[in-house]
């Protein structure tokens, strides 16, 4: 018996280290892949809020509630890098992207064509001047952030995830011929949340995470006169709904990950607050939306690193994008948008310049959800005003009747970012001609469209 014990003791020894290593490395995964990420967040609030302007419903404000951030994710496949800048603001506005898009470029390397920058369409911040104090605070801040991103990149690969808020509602209603404002549960609608995890497997907190939602953010602003106890709309500035979930999730992970807000297609979508015909919400309303999206982004994020999910990811992520600048039909002539499809791996973004209707994100998803993982973003990449559906105008209301386009500007719309997913995909072409000459003209139009 006494010769066993050396072995026992060897044996318990050994199985003691070997568990003593599993939990060391326990909720650590192998990364491997093609992809460096680097992100960063700021504080852009500005400086002295009293009776202040916000935009959206513009009413003044005093002091504020929560902060304004923007984040910027810097991306690099090896070949070619990009970024993603996200804003609690109200749009993103086409001088303050031009501006925002040449710092960043000067900072980091990231061409400017490169880099989108969307907004949350936030209702209870200031509005951008280029001269102003805080536009000019808000350029330099967004330039030392890329520059702070870009400088701790890591390798990363790529999770995805889907669920459900409940707080958001369309909001025309067809009577009689004609469309009015009002709450509408029956009206088209998408209430799923799509969420972007990257991590670089050193535990079990994202490098950074991209949650996308369809709903306005004006919990904060006037609706229904009578209601309290903010009949007049909140009296402080605030980043709404979004920065209320973004907050719940990185407080989940203890501060350790930065979290970022895409908006989709929310021009006719907003939140489900009764009235009359809506009420501005409080503290109780803005907790259950905040919470509501954070805690469907986090269930997203745990299913995500399960082992069956770990296994789905890819290790190969190529970065394509393309861009276009198109002449939209105006009630006072023509306008120039940018239209931008931005594909990471099997991710693909499409972004517009204005408030485009839910429909078309549900439009371009069924003609594209099978080649890709479609990601579609309004206001972003600048700013035209309602994008209204063609068949809107039929009945007019609130969307058509303010929209600064024709009803034809649709159809060029999804033609354009159809044609732009084709490329970034890169799964079918227009022509398979090898001639010295159509392959110059193609890569010609590919030059231009990447300047």
């Amino acid at each position: 018996m006494k010769s066993l014990i050396p072995g026992c003791l060897t044996f318990l020894l050994a199985t003691n280290f070997f568990v003593t290593n599993i939990l060391a490395n326990d909720g650590q995964f192998a990364v491997q892949s093609n992809l460096m990420a680097g992100v960063a967040k700021v504080d852009i609030t500005p400086v002295e809020v009293v009776d202040f302007e916000v935009v959206g419903h513009r009413r003044k404000v005093t002091g504020v509630r929560d902060p304004l951030r923007a984040a910027v994710l810097i991306l690099d496949d090896g070949e070619t890098k990009a970024a993603f800048v996200t804003l609690d603001t109200i749009s993103a506005w086409t001088v303050m992207v031009k501006l925002a898009r040449e710092r960043i470029e000067q900072e980091t390397g990231v061409p400017a064509a490169h880099i989108m920058i969307a907004a949350s369409h936030n209702h209870s911040g200031p509005d951008f001047e280029a001269q102003s104090k805080w536009g000019r605070e808000l350029i330099d801040k967004l330039g030392v952030t890329a520059k702070k991103a870009a400088a701790n990149m890591r390798m990363v690969t790529v999770g995805y995830g889907e669920d459900q808020i409940s707080f958001n509602i369309n909001r025309r209603k067809v009577i009689d011929e004609r469309a009015v404002v009002r709450l509408n549960p029956d009206g088209p609608n998408d209430k799923r949340v799509k969420v972007l995890r990257f991590d670089d497997g050193k535990s079990l907190t994202p490098l950074a995470v991209v949650m996308h939602a369809v709903c306005h953010p004006c919990f904060f602003t006037w609706g229904d006169k009578g209601t309290h106890p903010y009949p007049n709309g909140y009296p402080k500035m605030s980043a709404d709904f979004p920065g209320e979930a973004q907050s719940f999730v990185e407080s989940c992970y203890r501060g350790k990950t930065n979290s970022l807000f895409l908006q989709g297609c929310a021009g006719d979508i907003r939140p489900n607050l009764p009235g009359y015909p809506y009420r501005c919400a409080d503290e109780a309303d803005l907790q259950w939306a905040g919470f509501d999206l954070g805690s469907a982004v986090m269930r997203t994020l745990g299913r995500n690193v399960t082992r069956e999910e770990l296994k789905k990811r890819e290790e190969y992520y190529p970065i394509r994008i393309a861009h276009e600048v198109v002449s939209l039909p105006g009630k006072e002539g023509r306008i120039e948008a940018e239209l931008q499809a931005m594909k990471i791996g099997p991710y693909l973004l499409l972004t517009m310049p204005g408030e485009p209707m839910v429909e078309y994100g549900l439009k371009l998803e069924q003609a594209i959800a099978d080649r890709a993982i479609p990601i579609i973003i309004g206001y972003a990449n600048g700013h035209i005003g309602y994008i209204a559906t063609k068949d809107s105008y039929e009945v007019g209301g609130y969307e058509p009747n303010t929209s600064n386009l024709l009803p034809e500007a649709e159809l060029i719309i999804l033609s354009e970012l159809s044609r732009l997913a084709d490329r970034v995909v890169g799964d079918v072409f227009e022509s398979f001609s090898k001639h010295p000459k159509d392959v110059e003209k193609r890569e010609k139009l590919e030059t231009e469209q990447t300047k």
